[in-house]
């Protein structure tokens, strides 16, 4: 399958339905958009709608659907895998197992962006 080759590395920590979702979209977006940028940004968007970027890798999420503002507006403004939509207390689940401190006094929004954060920590520590 073409889209083996182009698998980025943290789909390749994951698990082999979030790897199975993002060959099949990126193998269907090559064949309408060809090979780039396009195709690789469609193969993110199906898989973030059943996937939660969670440090280095994807997690399933608990209920299907966006994962924030950017994918139902389409402004390419995303919250880079994590699952803006969910309650302020899964994101401060997540926030825990990822060991964000200051987690208990954010905000939703501060949650998203410090595990966003810590996300890009942990998958350039993973590429090393």
């Amino acid at each position: 399958m073409p889209a083996r080759e182009e698998l980025p590395s943290t789909i390749r920590r994951s698990p082999k339905k979030a790897q199975d979702t993002w060959m099949k979209a990126h193998d269907s977006a090559v064949d309408t958009y060809g090979e780039g940028r396009r195709a690789h940004m469609t193969a993110f968007a199906a898989l973030k709608h059943s996937f939660e970027k969670v440090g280095d890798h994807w997690e399933p999420k608990a209920k299907k659907g966006p994962s924030d503002q950017g994918a139902k507006d389409r402004s390419g403004r995303t919250a880079e895998g994590v699952d803006a939509n969910a309650t302020k207390e899964h994101l401060q689940r997540v926030a825990a197992e990822l060991g964000i401190s200051g987690r208990s006094k954010m905000n939703k929004q501060e949650l998203v962006d410090a595990i966003k954060k810590a996300n890009r920590k942990a998958t350039a520590k993973s590429r090393r």
